[in-house]
């Protein structure tokens, strides 16, 4: 890489930390070891390359490269790595809001009518949070995961509502709650007619984004009330390693199953999946579930963070 090379990825990098993260220039300072000026002058280089736009425009080239290496490494069609190093999980999953938000937008631009199916999540919320408006009412927005929480309510991670709105397209969901209440409740919601034509639909869709959740106490699934803490301890016990859609899967990202998949309500899925399906999740914490579910092929494509690419490239 020549000097000239460096200098760029350098402004691209203090451009991610003070526009996406929101970093001020004295911390962009204090984490790359450099002085508050030679930061300003770099926020400076990057606006006037034309690298600031409505997102950065140059990809930083280590991210570009990992990216690379983690698609091949584990046969994806689509791989992005945004910055991370230095950062906290806040600002990690800011840099995925926005690179996830240009995956999307890849898609929504298709003149030519798409089914998207949508998970739930943290990321994927944040992700439709940036998503821009575009006028797009002949795509349909199914939803993978039960839409009623359990206190009745509309979940608060239910995002297929808000990207349809902001395609001006329609929305599907599913009339059921992710885990029923027993088997013989199960059973009822997944009779309905209703059910089975919005997961119809789902298992049809062009593509579907997801997320990967990690399995531990305080996760999502805990922190929410679905799951408690002896079933968390049961699945560790049993080895499992992450969950998409509710689904769990061990370290060698293989599917396992438990008590919980008698009450679950979301939509099918499996490891070896042909379906295309785009997972957005990065920071230490899920490293272990986004490792699985990669071993397991899980999906077909990925939007993660630095740390992670690195340390999925060093393990065997």
């Amino acid at each position: 890489m020549s000097r000239e090379e460096k200098k760029q990825e350098q402004a691209a990098r203090v451009a991610w930390m003070y526009y996406v993260a929101g970093m001020t220039q004295q911390d962009i300072a204090r984490e790359l070891g450099i002085s508050r000026q030679v930061a300003q002058r770099l926020v400076s280089s990057a606006r006037e390359q034309g690298m600031v736009t409505v997102k950065i425009a140059h990809p930083v080239a280590r991210c570009l490269k990992l990216a690379q290496q983690v698609q091949a490494r584990f046969g994806l069609e689509i791989c992005r790595v945004v910055p991370s190093e230095g950062l906290d999980d806040e600002a990690i999953q800011q840099m995925l809001a926005v690179e996830g938000a240009e995956v999307m937008s890849q898609f929504i631009a298709d003149e030519q009518p798409q089914v998207f199916g949508i998970g739930s999540g943290k990321t994927l919320r944040s992700i439709i949070d940036v998503l821009p408006w575009i006028e797009r009412p002949q795509h349909h927005c199914v939803s993978m995961i039960g839409a009623i929480a359990r206190d009745d309510s509309g979940t608060r991670y239910d995002m297929p509502l808000k990207m349809a709105e902001k395609m001006q397209g329609k929305y599907y969901f599913i009339p059921a709650p992710l885990y029923a209440d027993s088997e013989e409740d199960r059973d009822m919601w997944c009779r309905h007619k209703v059910y089975q034509r919005v997961t119809d639909r789902a298992l049809a869709a062009n593509v579907a984004f997801l997320g990967v959740g990690e399995v531990d106490i305080g996760c999502p699934l805990n922190a929410e009330g679905f799951i408690t803490d002896e079933q968390v301890n049961m699945l560790h016990r049993q080895g499992v390693a992450g969950e998409m859609l509710g689904h769990f899967f061990d370290h060698g990202g293989q599917r396992v199953y438990s008590e919980l998949d008698a009450l679950l309500t979301s939509v099918p899925l499996q490891s070896d999946n042909p379906r295309k399906i785009i997972a957005f999740s990065g920071g230490a914490r899920k490293f272990a579930a986004i490792k699985a579910a990669l071993t397991g092929r899980w999906m077909s494509g990925l939007v993660t963070d630095e740390s992670t690419a690195v340390r999925l490239l060093a393990e065997k």
